[in-house]
């Protein structure tokens, strides 16, 4: 079983809702990319399955972005902080418009993720991601105890990472 199998068995056909993700915003040249858990995976030594993608387009081209993904038959529903579209699989599309990720498309790199090529967050960006993410004291405890365990693979993977996590991380990594 190839990854792309695998993560369409695990997302009942997610990997075409995003590869279509994938092939609008790269036909409109739109700059992008993936944050969060596809991200990580990139990063990680061992990619876990998820049916969560995060990402985030460069601010003048949401609207065309947004545009071209409904025409393409995403459903879209937006929010104070995201913009979130479902295709036909079990994949959940949230693009984040918080003003913390502008800079990321700038840096990102190209990578391969469940056998689907896509622009992912440079390292340190997506390190800093999930540090932002896990801080949010109001998110459900389940959710940030799996962004620490996502920034432990990720200086698991990158031993160098240590020394940008907060003192609270890393008390609790050492627990």
């Amino acid at each position: 079983m190839t990854q792309r199998q695998f993560y369409d068995w695990q997302t009942a056909g997610g990997g075409g809702d995003v590869a279509l993700l994938v092939q609008i915003l790269e036909e409109r040249e739109i700059l992008w990319c993936m944050i969060g858990d596809l991200a990580v995976n990139h990063w990680a030594k061992e990619p876990i399955a998820t049916a969560d993608v995060d990402l985030v387009i460069a601010t003048e081209e949401i609207d065309r972005c947004v545009a071209a993904l409904v025409e393409a038959g995403f459903q879209s529903e937006h929010f104070a902080l995201s913009i979130n579209l479902k295709g036909k699989s079990k994949v959940s599309i949230q693009i984040s418009t918080e003003d913390f990720y502008r800079e990321f498309p700038t840096r990102s790199v190209p990578a391969d993720v469940h056998g689907i090529l896509m622009r992912v967050a440079a390292l340190e960006d997506t390190l800093s991601g999930k540090i932002k993410v896990w801080s949010e004291k109001e998110r459900r405890p389940s959710k940030r105890q799996k962004d620490l365990t996502d920034i432990l693979r990720l200086t698991e993977a990158h031993p160098h990472l240590h020394e940008l996590l907060p003192q609270e991380i890393l008390k609790r990594l050492e627990d």
